[in-house]
């Protein structure tokens, strides 16, 4: 059973990359500026829907409990920088306890022994020591490809090489986008799926078609023009192909600041009287914008006893 869960995540993972390749730490998969992002901004996914559900008067009165946890100088204000740090903190903690729950389930079929990859790989996909089948499964080409991407990312995680993920390491195998010392993998495995040719580029072509499959019997549509545009930027060397280094710059900006974006959106959709800072009030009177956004701890915040 695990290991049917571990493949369709991971088949998942990959037909939402074709969509956006950009995986630095985005909030939310829904658009940045919509009322979806920041309700799983601000609650996360999966208790947006339920809270959403609640009674205006009950999320307001959870939403000010959650108020008083961003405000960290209880001052009874909450600063930009109050905010981004507390969408930072929920985000992370997010990331931790989604790798977290993987790794409780993988090492309890292990039979509580330390997660190894070759116990791994055959839990996963089905292959024993030897790289032998021992479970049957349909070995497809993308699946074959899906494992030995996985043994690079283990690998690569596997920080004292002993074979063995720690509780840790296991959070960059999942998350690697969130470890800088992982960003090299997250390039590689992109370069790797788009780089057709094989020639240690990604061009014109390959990009395209990364998001765009022509039909013949309709028009190209005025985005991928667009998709054209942006190569053409990305590539800034200008050679016609976008190498490593640029790859990153695609994928994992440095330019872009998740948590402080979504605090700025905030701070722009809720401060009424243009102090800078958002009272307790005016955070109450914008409820239904706070009620789905990052700052409750995708939804962990508003499960505590003292509501």
């Amino acid at each position: 059973m695990w290991r049917k869960l571990v493949l369709l995540l991971f088949l998942g993972v990959g037909l939402a990359a074709v969509k956006e390749r950009v995986i630095d730490s985005k909030l939310s998969d829904k658009e940045f500026g919509t009322a979806d992002y920041d309700h799983e901004a601000f609650l996360g996914k999966e208790t947006a829907q339920e809270l959403d559900d609640l009674a205006p008067e009950e999320s307001k009165r959870r939403l000010a409990i959650i108020v008083k946890k961003v405000d960290k100088n209880e001052d009874g204000s909450v600063t930009e920088q109050e905010l981004e740090d507390w969408v930072r903190l929920t985000h992370n903690k997010y990331i931790s306890e989604d790798s977290d729950k993987r790794f409780r389930q993988l090492v309890e079929e292990n039979q509580g022994e330390p997660l190894h990859w070759n116990n791994y790989k055959k839990m996963v996909y089905g292959y024993g020591e030897n790289g032998e089948l021992v479970h049957e499964v349909d070995e497809t080409e993308d699946y074959r490809k899906m494992y030995e991407r996985e043994e690079k990312r283990w690998k690569r995680a596997d920080s004292d090489e002993d074979g063995v993920l720690t509780l840790e390491e296991f959070r960059g195998f999942s998350h690697p986008e969130e470890y800088p010392h992982l960003h090299d993998i997250v390039v590689s495995e992109t370069m790797e799926e788009l780089d057709k040719d094989n020639d240690g580029g990604i061009d014109l072509k390959e990009y395209v078609s990364d998001v765009y499959h022509p039909n013949n019997e309709e028009p190209e549509p005025d985005w991928v023009q667009n998709e054209r545009e942006q190569f053409e930027a990305r590539d800034v060397n200008k050679n016609g192909k976008m190498d490593a280094d640029e790859v990153k710059e695609w994928i994992l900006p440095t330019d872009y600041d998740h948590a402080k974006s979504e605090a700025r959106h905030l701070v722009h959709e809720a401060d009424d009287d243009k102090d800078g800072e958002l009272s307790t009030e005016e955070i109450l009177l914008h409820h239904a914008t706070f009620v789905g956004s990052q700052v409750t701890n995708y939804g962990e915040a508003l499960k505590h006893d003292e509501f």
